[in-house]
This record gives structure tokens, sequence and C-alpha cells, in this order.
């Protein structure tokens, strides 16, 4: 779905951004809030330089620009990497949920702003009031709340954060040119990775005077960049739940000319997704070493026998990359891997 309605932000001043992405598009976009681990396919990476709404591998994203080269390119489960030049007035892109509500949101990856006007924030709005609101993870040279009135504070997730308010008049919104209010918390402790409280946030913003409306629309984490360059490779999800542990980039090879190379997928807080890319052959056979407790819930695009210890993969015809939804039971490791040809 085309984002047509969105108009470019000019700031008040110089170097001030905005997170203004077009959903008109996303109040019709029934995606639930929180993911199934039940996956029947993985959708391609998918790269996009136009303005575009839509899902990709379950979730909600916006993709929007005024001018230049901006890309975001979309990738497994809640994963996408932006890159973005000088050319570039002014991009936003993200992924997340076409609903927001007071979810836990994890993210991580990597964030590359340099002495730029960029950021880096988990972003939404609500309507009855219409409400922009913005929890600023990380930025650039420009701190986004320059100018707002400060509220106070809020400590949440190992770090402070500022609470701040500004008003917008007869500005572009989610319902046309409209006058509201922007929410912010900003960290002053800036990070590319970590988990968001968000309940936290819109609790501290009550607290404050700052009341959110009862109609939610989308919550993306969003990377932005404004007259600047940069990039970013961000995965998100619901939910906080252990952090399994990466093994190394390539699995280790059997017999044959045959690799198998792991990979993070979405990650909830009892189970989580592992992606499995096979190279060297077509007839491959691929054996995943579950650790102690663990158990296979779910597979796709593969062939999966057993669902604890050893489980075995073979192709099932839809190609060398499937996946696994592991129950943690408490151990987050991922499980070891061999490959060798049928």
């Amino acid at each position: 779905m085309t984002d047509t309605n969105h108009t470019p932000i000019r700031p008040r001043r110089r170097g001030r951004m905005r997170l203004l992405l077009g959903a008109a598009c996303a109040a019709v976009l029934a995606v639930t809030g929180t993911m199934t681990a039940t996956n029947a396919y993985a959708e391609a990476d998918r790269t996009l330089t136009s303005n575009l709404t839509g899902t990709h591998n379950g979730y909600f994203f916006s993709f929007w620009k005024d001018s230049g080269n901006a890309s975001m390119t979309l990738r497994a489960d809640g994963r996408y990497t932006s890159s973005w030049d000088r050319s570039t007035n002014n991009w936003v892109g993200g992924k997340g949920w076409a609903t927001g509500n007071r979810r836990t949101v994890t993210y991580s990856g990597s964030y590359n702003p340099g002495n730029n006007n960029t950021y880096l924030a988990l972003y939404g709005w609500t309507r009855n009031p219409l409400i922009e609101y913005y929890v600023v993870e990380n930025f650039g040279s420009y701190n986004p709340s320059s100018g707002a009135t400060r509220m106070g504070t809020v400590t949440t997730d190992g770090g402070t954060y500022d609470i701040l308010r500004s008003q917008r008049v007869n500005a572009p919104s989610i319902d046309g040119n409209q006058t509201f209010y922007q929410f912010w918390s900003v960290r002053q402790q800036k990070r590319s990775s970590g988990t968001i409280t968000t309940a936290n946030h819109f609790d501290a913003w009550a607290r404050a005077g700052l009341n959110l409306g009862t109609n939610h629309s989308y919550q993306i984490m969003a990377t932005e960049g404004y007259q600047s360059s940069g990039s970013s490779d961000i995965t998100v999800r619901e939910g906080s739940g252990g952090n399994p542990t990466s093994p190394p980039p390539t699995g280790n090879p059997g017999t044959g000319n045959c690799t198998a190379t792991l990979s993070a997928g979405q990650q909830w807080g009892d189970r989580f997704n592992i992606n499995v890319a096979v190279s060297g052959a077509t007839n491959w056979v691929v054996s995943l070493g579950l650790g102690g407790g663990q158990s296979v819930q779910n597979s796709w695009n593969a062939s999966v026998s057993g669902t604890s210890g050893t489980v075995t993969a073979t192709p099932n015809g839809s190609g060398n990359n499937f996946g696994i939804t592991v129950m943690a039971n408490g151990n987050w490791n991922w499980p070891t891997v061999t490959c060798r040809t049928g």
C-alpha cells in the first residue's frame, strides 16, 4: 500500500527533525500486536526506495522520504537495514506494529549517526486526542527534544529519560494538517540495543499530565535522517525474555561441501526463532543439537524430524533456507549445527 498522503515536514529551526510517517494506511492494516510463532513461510528480503507501508514477515513497516538516496531493506522477522546520504532532505522508516499499546519492546543492532541530524526512536501516534510520541534511544548531533518544555524525568530499563512536551500548530499528521502535542522521552545515556518498557513511559507521561489518546495508531522502532548521512541495522521484537547466545557466524561443516549458517530470528519471552541457510549442496541433511530442556515447537521451509535432542532437517522443495522455533525452557543457548550431503 503506497503512502500518498505524507507531506514533508519543515523544521522550525535548522536541524529540527520529524518522525512523521504516512500512516493514513496504517489504521486499516489489521496486524495484531503479539506475534505468533507459527510462520508458514519466510518472506524474502525486500528493498524500498519509494514511500510505502505494509507488512513483512509479520511486522508492520513504514518507509517515507521526500527526496534523495535513502533506502530500507526489510529482512527476516523484525529486522531492517537502512542507509541514506546527504542528497536526502528527510527520510524515516522502521518496523513494528500497526496498533500501538503498552507492550515491552526489545531491539538490537547497530546505528551509525555520526555527527549528523538523525535519531533512533520508538515512535507512534494516538487519536482522541491526537498525540505524536517518541521514546528516543539514540541520536546524532541534534537532540530532538530541543525547544520542548521539560516536564520531569523517568528512570526505567537501566537509564534515565527526560520527559518533554512540544506542540505543532497546523502541521501535517496522520489526519492531515492539525494542531497537536508531541510527548517525548529522551534517553540521557544513548544506546542502540535494549528493552523499552513502553508502559513505564506512558505512565510517567500521565503523572506529568501528558495523557495519550484512547485510540492507538501504529508503533514502530524507527530510524530517521534529516539532511545527513548514516546507516542502521535494527531488529525489533515484542517482549524481553532471555538473550540467546550467538554461535559462530557459520555452522560446523559435516561431510562433503555442505555448510549450514545460523542467524537470529524473532524472540519471545519463552521461545526464539533460528534461521538456517544452507550452501554448497541441494541434497543436504542438517542436524541441529538442542540443549537441555529445549524443544522444537515449529519449523518452516524444510522437513524436520524430532523435537528434542538432535533434530534433523532435509529439503522439502522450498529452497535452502529454513527455520525452527525453539522453546527455551530457560536455556537460551543456540543449537549446535552440522551439515552433510544426502
